[in-house]
């Protein structure tokens, strides 16, 4: 019984060894107090509890002990529990020392809970970023297009970092720039001869401002010819003319067709009037001869009157076509 009795008590001290080195990190705590960071046992079984790793805290409290800075643990336990890196959080700090960069823990704290890395964005501000903007056409006064790459050269804006534009702000703010100064200029030519025209146009308009950047430099890659976009409007506005002008003459068109059909109707309904009234001509006569207003001789007068007129009128028609027929001879 004495030898179970003993197993058991051996047992139940390695079970009280295990749960106490699991709640109780010695070596992080030993580790600490050789680096003269405040960290004690209840500071590290409190962190165990409430799901906070303490090996990262035990890390980040020596770096930034070392690097000088004035960091708590409570602080670093809030951005924790916040959702942040305090490992990036720390980095950027010490780096921020070493380059003179202004830059304080709450806000790099703000900086990198924002979703951006602050770590990143320090060194952005020792070594500057190189952004190439894609393709950007513009047309100049004569009418011919031109298509321009440029490198802006940017360093972070640890102030505006927060709450400021981003890349695509810039790379927008330069296109405008280039395709205004393009589409100042007289001709293409000058932006050919002078393409640091562009640079020095889009870099004094502050395009930076409201952004998380500072603009160093705006340089001109590339710059090609494209089209003569002004010759193909001018053809464009010539094609809209020459179909305008064609629609409204067939506009014309249709309605001297439309008054000439009226017309013709005007002279059938005329013509019908007239021959009308020469029918009633007859009956007319008939009536006068009936009734003693016309007399024979008139009548037989009036007859050789109509014969004579119309031996006239065959006589000139005749006339007429000798006339046409010598012209055409002598032509020939």
């Amino acid at each position: 019984m004495s030898e179970i009795l003993l197993g058991v008590i051996i047992v139940a001290a390695i079970l009280l060894i295990a749960v106490f080195l699991r709640y109780v990190p010695l070596g992080i705590w030993v580790r600490a107090q050789a680096s003269g960071v405040p960290l004690s046992i209840g500071m590290l079984i409190g962190m165990r509890l409430r799901r906070i790793s303490p090996h990262r805290m035990a890390d980040a409290l020596i770096t930034a002990s070392k690097a000088g800075l004035n960091v708590s643990v409570d602080q670093l336990e809030k951005h924790v529990l916040a959702g942040g890196d305090i490992e990036r959080v720390i980095k950027a700090l010490v780096s921020s020392q070493q380059a003179s960069i202004p830059l304080k823990f709450e806000q790099a704290c703000a900086i990198d809970l924002a979703g951006r890395d602050v770590l990143q964005a320090v060194q952005m501000s020792v070594n500057p970023k190189i952004i190439e903007t894609p393709p950007v056409s513009a047309m100049a006064m004569d009418g011919i297009e031109l298509r321009v790459k440029a490198r802006v050269t940017v360093r972070t804006n640890i102030q505006q970092l927060v709450g400021g534009a981003g890349e695509e702000t810039i790379i927008a703010r330069v296109g405008e720039g280039i395709v205004t100064t393009i589409g100042s200029s007289n001709t293409h030519k000058e932006v050919l001869e002078n393409p640091d025209k562009i640079s020095r146009t889009v870099l004094y308009k502050g395009l930076d401002a409201g952004t998380a950047y500072e603009i160093l430099s705006i340089d001109i890659a590339d710059v090609d010819v494209g089209r003569n976009i002004g010759a193909q409007l001018q053809m464009d506005q010539a094609e809209a003319d020459r179909r305008i002008a064609q629609a409204k003459a067939e506009e014309r068109r249709a309605m001297a067709v439309a008054q000439e059909q009226e017309m013709k109707a005007q002279v059938q309904e005329m013509r019908a009037k007239v021959v009308a009234a020469e029918a009633e001509v007859p009956l007319a006569m008939a009536d006068a001869l009936r009734s003693g207003k016309l007399g024979v001789m008139d009548y037989y007068r009036l007859q050789n009157v109509s014969a004579d007129t119309s031996m006239r009128e065959a006589i000139s028609k005749s006339a007429d076509m000798e006339d046409s027929a010598q012209g055409q001879d002598g032509d020939k």
